[in-house]
């Protein structure tokens, strides 16, 4: 009987997300929100390579500054690797080697596709085999987006963004993303949201008991239509970001004027994200922010999720 050996090196790619919907409930007893969200998975990725070793490490590449990124046992790709070892009863350690491409603290879930991807790389690294329902079962514990980065494409979250359910997405998006050399947290932006809505509730809508996701945001994304999806982009994040970094209306401002259907903060930012509707426009919009000095990629979506490359 012949017996496959145990790899020796595993690489996971996951991917970054847009949430071209966002909508925010109320600040509830327990200090979170629920949130009703449309994720879009993109093409920038994060690539993990899990080694075996005797304790548990993580460094950087890449081009992303990952210098204020923890590399201690808060590391979420770190919790993500003893989870599993946790759950399989697996003795041993794994040294994680990440190539970042997605920026960090950038509303694009850089950690959670961290996570997402370490996940799937050392269950495999191991050969614990705990499937694909438990492995999302533990991205959940691990924060809201980290089940979406596992299972990429399309879908709505609810809850706190992990109740995911798919949603079918027909062709190809194009999206150029503006990065921002300063990161966001993503508590400082919720406060500053809640801080708004108090500030100013007699003038706006209450926060949504239960929030949903417009329905034509599905039917956009169903019909593969991106100027449809690009009138009903939405972020209640985005005010409360841009009060913190009050050069994204710039932004928006000069991705729009070059040629964009649409833009948007993405997730908590600064990321912002541009809707183009082709490849040449795409292009456009990239020529016209790198000549403001900001630093501009092109991506694509649907993409597929954590899925090991080698």
């Amino acid at each position: 009987m012949t017996s496959l050996a145990a790899p020796t090196r595993v690489r996971v790619r996951a991917p970054g997300k847009i949430n071209v919907f966002l909508s925010v409930g109320a600040l509830q007893d327990d200090g979170y929100h629920d949130v009703a969200t449309a994720y879009q998975a993109v093409s920038l990725y994060e690539d993990v390579t899990a080694e075996p070793a005797d304790d548990f490490s993580v460094t950087f590449t890449g081009p992303i500054d990952s210098s204020g990124v923890p590399t201690d046992e808060s590391n979420l790709a770190i919790r993500a690797a003893r989870l599993v070892a946790d759950a399989a009863g697996h003795r041993g350690g794994v040294r994680l080697t990440i190539d970042k491409q997605v920026p960090v603290a950038g509303g694009m879930g850089g950690g959670s596709a961290d996570a997402a991807a370490t996940l799937l790389a050392v269950d495999t690294l191991w050969g614990t085999a705990l499937g694909r329902d438990e492995l999302l079962r533990l991205a959940a514990q691990l924060g809201a987006d980290v089940p979406f980065a596992f299972a990429g494409g399309t879908a709505v979250g609810t809850g706190r963004g992990d109740e995911l359910s798919p949603a079918l997405a027909k062709g190809e998006f194009r999206w150029v993303l503006a990065l921002s050399d300063a990161g966001l947290s993503t508590p400082a932006v919720y406060r500053a949201l809640d801080e708004h809505r108090e500030r100013y509730r007699a003038d706006i809508a209450p926060a949504p008991t239960t929030p949903t996701v417009d329905a034509n945001v599905l039917q956009a994304l169903r019909a593969g239509d991106p100027d449809l999806l690009a009138d009903c982009l939405h972020n209640d994040l985005q005010t409360p970001a841009m009060r913190l970094q009050p050069a994204l209306a710039e932004t928006l401002e000069i991705g729009e004027k070059a040629g964009a259907l649409a833009g948007l903060v993405s997730g908590s930012g600064p990321t912002v994200a541009f809707l183009v509707a082709d490849r040449d426009a795409a292009l456009e919009v990239q020529v016209e922010l790198s000549a403001a000095g900001i630093v501009a990629v092109r991506a694509t979506g649907p993409v597929h999720g954590a899925r090991v490359v080698h």
